[in-house]
């Protein structure tokens, strides 16, 4: 059992808020690992493309078998700063950590080539912040309205009962295997800990992809989450994530425009983007058999496939 003692000044203070870096980090590891979450399904084409980038790769190696915890500077506390800068704020963070600490945490069993290089030469998290800004532009930004918009739902319930029940309320509402004892927090694990706060900022944090689970982060006080399971995932029905990426707004724009073949010279100018980026969405695209491409010379011609017409 893990227990968590709170003094006056850090039970006032416990916040609630999302946090972008643990819902990545955990898609990221199901999708390394070949996994797929009980409600969300598989992580998708986008994401499993992202792991062709060495940093993501770099991270990935680290994250070990999905029953296990997270190093906790892949998921730093959110901190206190508009709701559009959190995921930002969580990379400084990240990048900022020292070698020394990023050492401590890296399993020594999960240290390939590529991750021991990395935390030899005091890289890794910085490499690893870079990595994650990649899988999350790759996997999850399109989509990351919608996951906001059901996590906000949870902490403004959340936040109704702070205001009828104190923090006390709040806490044993998260999940059956946490209770409040008047002084301190409970969590049933397999796990002897008891920490002590003083003036400490703990935030409970929903969490969508790693819905049943929590996940614990409370040995530093400096970075302490609960990332709980929201509310109302396994209840309200939904499109499969995989269908949710790709359409997404820039790739169902470019789907749009090939009912006749293009290039992606062509498509970059009708839609006002940059070729790399028409060329990453066309290759998951092309990846998940939404469309053909085929050479015309010199060009390579791209057209959507009658499993494309049909999610049109």
């Amino acid at each position: 059992m893990i227990v968590a003692h709170f003094d006056i000044e850090t039970l006032s203070g416990v916040r609630l808020s999302a946090s972008p870096a643990t819902e990545a980090m955990t898609w990221l590891r199901l999708a390394a690992h070949g996994g797929s979450h009980p409600v969300f399904g598989d992580p998708g084409a986008a994401a499993r493309f992202a792991l062709r980038d060495p940093d993501v790769a770099m991270v990935a190696c680290v994250l070990g078998d999905p029953s296990k915890g997270l190093p906790d500077l892949l998921t730093p506390k959110p901190d206190r700063v508009p709701t559009d800068r959190i995921l930002d704020a969580q990379l400084e963070r990240m990048a900022a950590t020292s070698a020394a600490v990023a050492a401590g945490q890296v399993p020594a069993g999960a240290r390939d080539p590529r991750v021991r290089a990395a935390v030899d030469a005091g890289e890794f998290a910085a490499r690893a912040a870079n990595g994650m800004a990649k899988f999350w532009a790759c996997a999850l930004r399109d989509e990351w309205t919608g996951l906001r918009e059901r996590l906000d739902a949870d902490l403004d319930h959340r936040a109704r009962v702070m205001a009828r029940e104190g923090v006390a309320g709040v806490i044993e509402s998260l999940h059956p295997d946490l209770r409040w004892t008047g002084s301190a927090m409970e969590i049933d694990l397999c796990l002897d800990m008891t920490v002590h706060y003083r003036r400490a900022d703990v935030v409970l944090s929903p969490t969508l992809l790693t819905w049943p689970s929590f996940l614990v982060q409370l040995d530093n006080p400096d970075d302490a989450v609960l990332s709980y399971p929201a509310r109302g995932v396994g209840t309200a029905p939904g499109k499969p994530p995989g269908a949710e990426r790709l359409l997404g707004r820039t790739r169902l724009g470019l789907l749009r425009h090939l009912d006749v073949p293009r290039s992606t010279a062509d498509l970059s100018e009708r839609r006002g983007l940059a070729r790399a980026t028409v060329s990453y969405h066309l290759s998951v695209l092309h990846e998940s058999g939404l469309v053909a491409k085929t050479r015309s010379h010199r060009c390579v011609l791209y057209r959507r496939t009658e499993r494309g017409d049909s999610l049109l």
